[in-house]
């Protein structure tokens, strides 16, 4: 049951427009007037952190929305402080809401004397006094285990699924969804069963870190409207690799549906200049304006599954729920799906 008459929503600095868009379909759906709490989130001259919440939060249910994207420091810096500052005025429990997990690609020790970085950072938070982190596509599921705390981990690939029913609705049969390598067969393979495509996969074997040596397709794309799905886009070379191979192995079209976009560097244009169509990313990293501007990348809203998570979590009621898609597509009525204007 609440806690309290309504949750209350704090942003730090990451993606304050994800925020301001999760509160606003927060207040929809529920009737309640919900806003972001007021609060200064804000660095001194010497790039110190503070925070000051002007409003009572005292026995509240508090939801903090940050991912930890670039600049990571930062904003991992900026949720622990927030966070210090609800736990010090009684919130009654405080959830993270974290929809990119920066340090997640560290997971493991790749060589001697290496850290394992997202089980620190995991610490980190819960050492802050967050109760609950609620997240979307982890890089690896695993990632979980290293809370003591509850974890919701939600899905981009229903609101893939809507997108893609909804901008190929004419041509459903003729698609395949690719996996770019072995580690994202699963995220592949559960996209393609909620939309009854075909799978294929790209294998890619590098000679040194940073270098792929060899990309081979598994599967036949002969003739296909190939998409490919993965979790994190960061510089777009092996995604951009990928599709020049899919089109040599006779696909008609590559598209390509990544939930993080991290897209460092010259990743705009080198997507830009590629034999993809479209790369579709969700706004749980706030975009560049050059990714705004960027004529193949669109952007899928992922306010409406937030938002609806974060009322489910504060009534005690199912988040799995929001994995099915006939539960999803009242939130995303009316979505323009990103499409430019």
């Amino acid at each position: 049951m609440p806690t309290s008459s309504k949750p209350m929503l704090i942003s730090g600095n990451a993606n304050r427009p994800l925020a301001e868009e999760i509160a606003r379909y927060a207040s929809m759906n529920s009737g309640l007037e919900i806003g972001l709490l007021d609060a200064r989130v804000e660095k001194f001259n010497d790039k110190e952190i503070f925070v000051e919440v002007f409003e009572n939060v005292r026995g509240e249910d508090m939801f903090v929305i940050q991912p930890t994207s670039k600049p990571t420091n930062d904003n991992l810096m900026e949720l622990l402080i927030i966070t210090d500052a609800l736990r010090r005025s009684s919130a009654a429990r405080i959830t993270a809401v974290m929809p990119y997990f920066g340090y997640a690609r560290q997971d493991r020790r790749s060589k001697a004397r290496t850290p394992i970085s997202a089980k620190l950072v995991a610490n980190l938070i819960v050492k802050s006094g967050v109760d609950r982190i609620m997240t979307m596509d982890l890089h690896a599921t695993q990632i979980q285990g290293f809370f003591d705390i509850p974890v919701d981990n939600l899905y981009a690939s229903p609101i893939f699924a809507l997108d893609i029913m909804h901008h190929f609705s004419d041509s459903l049969d003729k698609l395949t969804i690719v996996s770019p390598d072995v580690g994202g067969v699963a995220r592949a393979r559960d996209l393609a069963q909620r939309i009854g495509s075909d799978l294929s996969m790209v294998d890619k074997r590098r000679s040194k870190p940073g270098e792929i040596a060899e990309m081979k397709v598994i599967g036949d794309v002969e003739g296909q409207i190939c998409i490919i799905v993965d979790d994190i886009c960061d510089t777009a070379g092996t995604l951009c690799k990928a599709a020049e191979v899919l089109m040599e192995h006779g696909a008609s079209e590559v598209h390509s549906y990544i939930t993080h976009g991290v897209l460092s560097g010259p990743a705009v244009e080198r997507i830009e200049a590629s034999a993809m169509k479209h790369l579709v990313i969700t706004d749980s990293i706030e975009a560049t304006q050059p990714i705004k501007d960027a004529k193949k990348i669109r952007i899928v809203p992922s306010a409406p599954l937030f938002s609806q998570a974060i009322l489910n979590t504060w009534g005690g009621d199912s988040v799995s729920s929001l994995f099915d898609l006939e539960t999803l597509k009242p939130l995303y009525k009316g979505s323009k799906w990103g499409q430019k204007l």
